[in-house]
């Protein structure tokens, strides 16, 4: 009679956890929901998603840096309620202290964990020796260039000993060669098994890099995030990235990635929210986008990987523009594919001026917040609302900084458009002043009141 297997851990798992912020206004916003997740002992998982879908919060909610609202977070079985010591994380922005030298920024976790300094010291200087910057103890970060400043934040998280190392965008900061060659070498310690790491987290915004790195890549949706597809990789490392395995893959999560969940169609017949998080990018980009579409080779389709490849864009500025296309009725995204609508060619082949006035009544049909704004400068009696007001509004749907960022988003289309304006030093929106003054000329026309009136 065969015993009974006992019951495997994982080595990080997640269950149910949501997650949500409170507003100034005590509005409730949910960043997280739902989210399930495993990581298993030898295996590396790449998290892909768009900004602002909670990724970074999910890696903090791991960490134990901050707890969840709901859910349970279980590192080995045990929950967890505040940092965990085996589980270190590497953070997209260096994190780095400028007065301590590259030695000191590396002792820092193992000097709050109690080690004493002998063994702080042997340790850090092994950790910096491996992660290629022996000779480089005593220097201050201002001192190194970016890549090398990363290799001090992998050093610091990796001289922890830690089962899982989380990777918050660690190479996003770094130009393509630098962050290449330090995602091989990271590769290369865990393959000759030269840092005690069992599993290791990645979030990124870069398909090929998931792709590149993951034995999974889990594809986050958001408001809220979750976990929405998983990929299996399989492919042996080193992968070739040219190979036709690799590149069906890559389409694979392209699509996956473009795949929106609130409705097909164009943005015409989606019902969007005032608080809709405004894609982060600029009409000049989404009318060059749209000329690379409409141009040989795609000739009005191009497939999202190619495309990518053609304007050399970082994925995550991309999928900003596909999705500022897509709500705006410029282009649709099927299978992987973009291509122009009718609305998309007849922009592209439109003088400047025919293209703002087709931005401006698109702006107006298909984002809320525009045509909300356009509505309350239309109706005061000077034409003009601070600001503020607006900001208000959009808080009780976004965090304070999400909702600075999407009214300045949709003031930059607007401005575009001229369908309104706006004045940096007051923080004023009002009526473009050609707008203002025919109103105006239309007032003093009009007949006034006559005597038997």
């Amino acid at each position: 009679m065969a015993e009974p297997t006992l019951p495997t851990h994982a080595l990080l798992e997640l269950r149910g956890v949501r997650k949500t912020f409170r507003t100034p206004e005590r509005h409730e916003r949910t960043v997280l929901e739902g989210v399930d997740f495993r990581l298993e002992e030898g295996e590396i998982v790449a998290l892909l998603g768009k900004s602002g879908s909670g990724k970074s919060t999910l890696l903090r909610i791991m960490a134990g840096l901050i707890r969840a609202n709901g859910g349970d977070v279980l590192y080995r079985g045990q929950a967890v309620t505040g940092p965990a010591r085996g589980i270190s994380m590497v953070f997209q922005s260096f994190a780095l202290f400028p007065w301590l030298t590259v030695q000191e920024n590396v002792e820092l976790g193992l000097e709050a964990a109690g080690i004493g300094p002998a063994e702080r010291e042997e340790r850090a200087a092994e950790a910096i020796d491996m992660i290629g910057l022996g000779g480089f103890e005593s220097a201050f970060p201002k001192e190194l260039s970016g890549g090398m400043r990363q290799r001090v934040g992998c050093a610091r998280a990796l001289v922890m000993r830690p089962d899982v190392l989380l990777l918050d965008e660690p190479f996003s900061a770094l130009d393509v060669l630098t962050s290449e060659t330090l995602r091989e070498d990271l590769l290369d310690l865990w393959a000759e098994r030269k840092i005690p790491t069992k599993g290791i987290l990645l979030v990124s915004h870069n398909i090929e890099e998931a792709v590149s790195m993951a034995d999974r890549v889990l594809v986050f949706s958001s408001d809220p995030g979750r976990v929405r597809a998983e990929v299996r990789v399989g492919l042996p490392q080193p992968r070739d990235t040219e190979s036709p395995a690799f590149r069906q893959i890559v389409d694979e999560i392209y699509s996956l990635m473009t795949a929106h969940v609130r409705g097909g169609g164009t943005g015409a017949q989606e019902q969007l929210t005032l608080g809709y998080r405004l894609p982060d990018t600029l009409p000049g980009k989404m009318a060059g986008l749209l000329e690379t579409i409409a141009e040989a080779p795609f000739n009005g389709r191009a497939d999202l990987p190619q495309l990518a490849e053609e304007t050399e864009l970082e994925d995550d500025s991309l999928f900003h523009l596909f999705e500022a296309l897509r709500v705006m009725g410029l282009a649709r995204i099927v299978s992987g594919d973009i291509f122009l609508t009718q609305l998309g060619q007849s922009f592209v082949d439109a003088d400047d001026a025919k293209r703002k006035d087709l931005f401006a009544e698109s702006l107006l049909r298909n984002i809320p917040l525009a045509a909300h704004i356009r509505k309350v400068l239309d109706e005061r009696r000077d034409h003009r609302a601070p600001e503020d007001r607006f900001l208000q509004e959009l808080q009780d749907y976004l965090t304070d900084d999400e909702a600075e960022r999407v009214l300045e988003t949709a003031i930059t289309w607007g401005r575009y458009a001229e369908i309104f304006d706006y004045d940096y030093n007051s923080g004023v929106l009002m009526l473009p002043e050609d707008e203002e003054e025919e109103e105006a000329g239309a007032d003093a026309s009009s007949p006034g009141p006559t005597a038997a009136e």
